[in-house]
């Protein structure tokens, strides 16, 4: 990062105070003498701004009940005054983007606050040596038919959130590579890619029946000025709810695979803290880690498919999971009558992700919005988490503008009030097909009634690999396959298929009578005494 404080910021203020004939204020101001009050706002501080840094202003946060963002919104900007047509009319515009002027390998735009982007947040600048704050300034939006609002919302307002831009598709063409909106979700992008998944700083007590979930916002923003010939870009963030409060850096590094490092400080709050906003003061029942967030409407797995000319539906299709004991199972995903929690225990876990496998247009044939193109994200654990589960959570939906899918690690034991909790992980946003953990992997599952066996279920999975692509047609790998108690396994046999090179195997599982519940089911193919394929898992839920 530079030495210097960000000139396009203060370049910023210098056109706003110019537009009032103020020239000799701008001068004060670039001395470093403040005279407007309130003007702290625009003060530069002298600091070292790092993750020890961060967690500390997060410490002192926590030691206070929640304090809600939303209560700070201007009122002209609430959901009742700024609706969608009219949240629609405001555009940020592009020449104002942050370290445009001194063309830097990242920018910087602002969302605008306002409709249901109702919780402001606060973004600063940092340079080695100093940080200051970058305040709300009308003048970096367009607000089309709608200019007498900009004049009602105050400078000490916030932003909703930022994108970030980088060459990341065509030398010297600024692209999307990533954006921070909405609580504490954020997605990045690839080469090539098109946003699908989306990622978050925390789920608390998500998709658990008994108590509601809680969203963690992302409150507080500071963003790492690049030098010229930077290839990563640095963020801190302080993370917020009732029950909890967490400082956060993330290292962007841009590629055909951009990849994020993200180290993280967590703090939760004593309950009498937690009654002070609320009466519910049950404990943090799952602390979730690492969550991502999809969405998974239909494939070639599903056995309700609507009425509609696409083949497949999805975000992404899968759940792959590197277990600590080195196994990796691939968990296809499901749109489920009602909701489906599925827990797995997941201790020393290695790596997780929701990916989308299936890169073919033609299994889509959506042109508008190209899933074949949306990132996976696997995320790899910095040292050992320790005892813990990994959860999955899918919702039932009828549309595919909902994300329905939630997946993350959730450690065993909590930290206790106020007593740090420190993890960290690497995510990897990718189009890639073929991770080095899992290359003889499931490339499709399908189901349908098996016409022998009443009752039955029958799914077929096909599974190719370099490795499996050398066994010998009439050497055939042997399906292991197993499932809950409330099922049998009626049949189960291996045929190659020559028109892709795969191994298909046709598994059919009857449950048992007057059984209601979902049935776990699991497939491996052996070569003899050796694994030699990922495990397919699935849960199928009777109708």
């Amino acid at each position: 990062m530079t030495t210097t404080i960000h000139a396009a910021c203060l370049q910023n203020v210098r056109f706003w105070f110019l537009l009032m004939g103020m020239r000799k204020i701008w001068c004060l101001l670039i001395m470093g003498t403040s005279l407007l009050p309130g003007s702290s706002v625009l003060a530069a501080e002298s600091a070292e701004v790092n993750l020890d840094y961060v967690a500390h202003k997060a410490y002192e946060r926590a030691l206070e009940p929640f304090h809600s963002p939303r209560v700070d919104l201007p009122r002209v900007l609430q959901a009742d005054n700024l609706d969608y047509d009219k949240y629609r009319e405001i555009r940020f515009r592009r020449d104002h983007a942050l370290w445009t002027s001194e063309n830097l390998p990242f920018r910087v735009e602002f969302f605008h606050p306002g409709y249901l982007y109702s919780e402001p947040v606060h973004i600063n600048e940092f340079t080695l040596t100093h940080t200051q704050p970058i305040r709300f300034i009308q003048d970096f939006f367009d607000y089309g038919k709608m200019g007498d609002l900009a004049r009602q919302i105050p400078a000490k307002t916030g932003y909703a959130g930022f994108r970030i831009l980088y060459p990341l598709n065509q030398t010297n063409q600024f692209d999307e590579l990533g954006a921070f909106l909405g609580a504490s979700y954020f997605r990045l992008l690839g080469h090539g890619q098109r946003y699908g998944q989306s990622a978050r700083g925390l789920a608390i007590n998500c998709g658990e029946g008994d108590r509601p979930e809680e969203f963690p916002i992302f409150t507080d923003w500071w963003l790492g000025k690049p030098n010229l010939d930077d290839t990563e870009m640095r963020l801190y963030a302080i993370l917020d709810s009732v029950r909890c409060v967490g400082a956060y850096e993330f290292l962007v590094h841009p590629g055909e695979t951009t990849v994020c490092d993200v180290d993280a400080i967590l703090y939760l709050r004593t309950s009498n803290l937690v009654h002070a906003v609320q009466a519910d003061t049950k404990p943090v029942l799952t602390l979730g880690l690492a969550p991502l967030t999809s969405m998974f409407w239909f494939g070639k797995d599903s056995d309700r498919k609507p009425d509609d000319y696409r083949g497949e539906v999805h975000d992404t299709d899968g759940l792959l999971v590197h277990m600590g004991n080195g196994e990796v199972f691939w968990r296809p995903l499901d749109n489920p009558p009602s909701m489906r929690h599925q827990v797995f225990h997941a201790p020393d876990i290695k790596g997780f992700g929701l990916l989308q496998r299936e890169r073919n247009f033609s299994a889509y044939q959506d042109l508008f919005n190209q899933y074949q193109l949306t990132p996976s994200v696997w995320i790899m654990p910095h040292g050992d988490w320790g005892d813990g589960n990994l959860h999955l959570v899918e919702l039932s939906t009828t549309y595919e503008g909902l994300d329905n899918i939630v997946a993350f690690w959730d450690p065993k034991v909590k930290p206790e009030p106020m007593h740090p909790y420190h993890f960290g992980y690497t995510m990897e946003w990718t189009r890639e097909t073929d991770l080095k953990l899992s290359m003889d992997k499931v490339v499709a599952t399908r189901q349908g009634v098996d016409a022998r066996f009443a009752g039955s279920r029958q799914f077929v999975i096909d599974f190719e690999g370099p490795d499996l692509s050398t066994i010998p047609e009439n050497q055939p790998p042997t399906s292991i396959a197993n499932c809950s108690d409330n099922a049998t396994i009626a049949d189960n046999y291996v045929v190659w298929n020559p028109f892709e090179g795969s191994w298909r195997v046709f598994l059919t599982m009857v449950p048992k009578p007057g059984n209601h519940d979902p049935v776990d089911l699991r497939c491996t193919l052996h070569r003899g005494k050796e694994i030699a394929s990922e495990t397919w898992t699935f849960l199928w839920n009777p109708h």
